[in-house]
């Protein structure tokens, strides 16, 4: 079963059971992990942008 976070209710939703028009962020494998969904992106982003900052000064 996998688990999806919809983004404009703020609500994790099961397999079969989304919204088709909802705002989804996932498979993920566990209702935990989908309703950790926006702090997962943010944490992944924030990693992200640091290593391209420090890409980008090495390139210098």
């Amino acid at each position: 079963m996998a688990f999806w976070y919809n983004v404009s209710t703020g609500q994790v939703e099961e397999d079969g059971s989304t919204d088709p028009k909802g705002d989804l962020m996932g498979p993920y494998g566990t209702h935990e992990e989908a309703q950790n969904a926006l702090a997962t992106a943010r944490e992944k982003t924030e990693k992200w942008d640091a290593e391209d900052r420090a890409y980008e000064e090495g390139e210098d």
